[in-house]
């Protein structure tokens, strides 16, 4: 049973997770129109998440939803603020039809909110746990004109079609052509798609016969299931301790790393200084572009455990990583005077120290020509469509497409 107590205090957190979200989306350069902020200010998310408390459910964190049988999160409600960044990207109008592919209920809530009652919006998943209990959230939170449909969305949800705003809430690592074919003309695709291990959520617009981002934001989500499905090559260097994730491209030859943590590492230093409060940016998206064997590092260790790796004392590393041949490095950190640490590399393998150095090369040229600057633009062309891109441009295929990313010149 909901007092009059808890209504009250549930409003007031509610109000409070708005002005949060509100202030963190400025500061991202995504700032919430006033329709958003009135829908975050409206929208009861703790009826989507009667697991946990309410603080819990308006705090400026994700809500877990379900976990699959070995435990792996495989649905979640995302943090509010990655929410109304997407909402900020799609432009959602009064009388707009909406897809959304993957379901837990409070987000397609928030779309009914800026569709209005002349809108339309369709939530989908392909888990019909998870439909279900989304259908029961919106109807007990007064939304029952949102339909809620049980699907994989590698195939959209063509009864609804075409749809102005096709919102995907969970992340992808590439373009089903369904989602293009349902989409309306002027529409927009808007979802975080994952490109060599990063993610970044594109508000995407038809331009002729390809898609152009709008707007690029960080952002993660758990893995989309089904056919549109992305598993990454795992391999393990140390026990299962540390590995390296291939997500876009894999190893030619993964015996050649064997032993290779055995040996001494080798440490370069770029000299180029951040805050630790600074956010890394595009920097390891540059890396992603400039760098052929970029992969993302793993390191199964937690607290005082020993990571199996180099690490500075008093530094950290990072999960970008790259691999040449026999040999591979990561981008690493050191202290570097007060509430400021160093840029390096460390490397292992008879290579270690010249991988390390084309880690370090890249992070001045990233420091020098895109720090603080506008970051890459990005394109979705569907595969055989020939395409002729700049030489600052890299093109990462998949399956039903291909992706450009365009740096800017210096």
């Amino acid at each position: 049973m909901t007092t009059d107590n808890d209504a009250q205090k549930a409003a007031a957190l509610r109000n409070d997770m708005a002005t949060a979200v509100a202030a963190t989306c400025a500061e991202w350069g995504f700032p919430l129109p006033v329709r958003v902020e009135a829908a975050l200010r409206t929208a009861p998310r703790h009826l989507f998440a009667s697991e946990v408390s309410l603080e819990a459910a308006y705090a400026v964190e994700p809500v877990e939803v379900k976990r699959d049988e070995h435990g792996v999160l495989i649905s979640t409600m995302s943090s509010p603020d990655i929410q109304a960044m997407q909402l900020v990207q799609a432009d959602i109008q009064p009388g707009m039809r909406v897809l959304e592919v993957g379901s837990g209920g409070y987000f397609a809530s928030l779309l009914a909110e800026l569709v209005g009652p002349t809108g339309h919006v369709t939530t989908m998943d392909i888990d019909p746990e998870v439909t279900s209990r989304a259908g029961n959230c919106l109807i007990a939170a007064g939304y029952p004109g949102v339909q809620v449909v049980t699907g994989d969305a590698e195939h959209g949800w063509k009864a609804n079609a075409p749809y102005d705003r096709i919102m995907i809430t969970v992340g992808a690592w590439d373009l089903p052509p369904a989602w293009r074919d349902q989409l309306a003309d002027g529409g927009r695709i808007v979802l975080p798609l994952r490109m060599k291990g990063i993610s970044r959520s594109l508000a995407l617009q038809r331009t002729n016969d390809h898609l152009d981002a709008l707007s690029a934001g960080i952002c993660g989500f758990v893995p989309m299931q089904g056919a549109s499905r992305h598993d990454e090559h795992l391999w393990l260097l140390n026990g299962e301790k540390v590995g390296l994730r291939f997500d876009d491209g894999n190893l030619s030859d993964p015996s050649k790393l064997d032993g290779v943590l055995a040996g001494e590492p080798t440490a370069d230093w770029s000299g180029v200084t951040v805050a630790r409060s600074e956010p890394l940016g595009d920097l390891p998206l540059w890396l992603a572009t400039t760098l052929p064997g970029f992969c993302n590092l793993t390191v199964a260790a937690s607290g005082d455990e020993e990571p199996g790796i180099a690490v500075e004392p008093g530094g950290r590393w990072f999960p970008y990583a790259t691999v040449e041949d026999d040999s591979f490095a990561y981008l690493s950190v050191r202290p570097a005077g007060k509430n400021h640490v160093e840029l390096g590399a460390h490397g292992y393998g008879p290579r270690g120290g010249e991988v390390a150095q084309a880690i370090v090369e890249q992070v001045h040229i990233w420091n020098r020509d895109h720090r603080g600057r506008p970051g890459p633009e990005f394109s979705v062309w569907p595969n055989g469509h020939p395409t002729e891109m700049p030489p600052t441009t890299l093109v990462i295929p998949k399956q039903h497409t291909h992706v450009a990313i365009s740096w800017p010149e210096a």
